[in-house]
């Protein structure tokens, strides 16, 4: 026979409405109780009847997660985490791609599909705040990312100035001068390549040392073949680097690449940082040293931050910031 929540309740030793609060959620169940009560349902092979709870609560049981791009690392690592925190607090995540589109994303804020849910998770790169003066009020919505709007939306984000700044401190205390920055975008002083610059600048600055225009790198895309051009343009133009950060974990690991095929010892004569701590960082030759803007605590205060919309819509929007950490490894080792 199909278990029921009566038999869930039973096996974990708890009443049926503390099953239906870990079901549905809500955050006030002790991480052991509702540790018990996921270990039943997962025995019992229990699965919700989503439809019969919407109807009894309002609620489906479904947030949606949209983010510019699965194919790149960081979106695809991100998404896990997402959808990992959201299992934990018995809820589904149905994902979506924006392309990273102003328009997709300003469609998505209206779209009727939203309607399948209880919010939404969103990663912009177009939208502007005007996009979001007119979105339904009444949605739950947490915003990800680095543009921080002036809207009444809560937003999870990174400390994109203050890592970028102790990634090339890092540099700087082992002796680099001639610090290349790879993927600055000259029109992007709010996203993460104008914050992590600027970061970067002032790390230089406290130790005195000058900004050599040489030595920031655009890029089109920030992904490995990125870094690889980037680096092979410096030795090309004849400009002197003896260190790297990319502004993310795949231009760094392009840059390796390039470097090794230039005969550059990493990291005896050039050392390289990224900025994102991929799982690739650590398993690349040599492995990355990288910040960790802190993916899992944004994946978590996401969906808890969502979550206690959901239930509760009053109070007003709050924007946090995840803690980081530099990841010393071999392509820049401490001295």
């Amino acid at each position: 026979m199909t278990p029921t929540l009566h038999d869930v309740a039973r096996l974990a030793g708890v009443s049926i409405k503390t099953v239906s609060n870990v079901i549905n959620g809500l955050p006030h169940v002790r991480p052991a109780t509702r540790e018990k009560v996921q270990r039943a349902i997962s025995e019992l092979g229990y699965t919700p009847n989503l439809t019969a709870r919407s109807l009894r609560s309002g609620r489906t049981g479904v947030i949606a997660l949209a983010v510019p791009d699965l194919s790149f690392s960081y979106f695809a690592e991100l998404a896990s985490m997402v959808i990992a925190a959201a299992e934990a607090r018995g809820v589904v995540v149905l994902v979506e791609q924006t392309g990273g589109e102003r328009d997709r994303e300003r469609e998505l804020l209206r779209s009727p599909r939203l309607g399948l849910t209880d919010g939404l998770i969103l990663s912009p790169l177009g939208l502007e705040a005007s996009d979001l003066s007119d979105r339904p009020t009444a949605y739950p919505t947490v915003l990800l990312g680095e543009r921080v709007y002036d809207a009444p939306v809560d937003h999870v984000t990174m400390r994109n100035v203050e890592a970028a700044q102790a990634a090339t401190a890092h540099l700087l205390g082992t002796g680099r001068r001639r610090i290349a920055v790879l993927g600055a975008h000259d029109a992007d002083a709010e996203g993460a390549s104008g914050l992590r610059l600027q970061g970067h600048r002032a790390a230089l600055a406290d130790a005195g040392v000058a900004l050599d225009p040489d030595l920031v790198v655009a890029t089109r895309f920030w992904d490995r073949a990125g870094g690889a051009h980037a680096v092979r343009d410096l030795i090309a133009r004849g400009v002197a680097f003896d260190a790297v950060f990319g502004l993310n974990d795949m231009l760094a690991l392009g840059a390796i690449r390039a470097l090794q095929e230039a005969g550059r010892r990493v990291p005896d004569e050039v050392a390289v940082v990224g900025f994102d701590d991929l799982d690739e960082a650590r398993y690349s030759i040599p492995s990355l040293t990288t910040i960790d803007p802190g993916r899992r605590w944004i994946a978590q205060n996401a969906v808890d931050t969502l979550l206690g919309r959901v239930t509760d819509a009053a109070g007003p929007a709050h924007v946090e910031s995840a803690p980081y950490e530099l990841r010393v490894r071999e392509s820049a080792p401490g001295r």
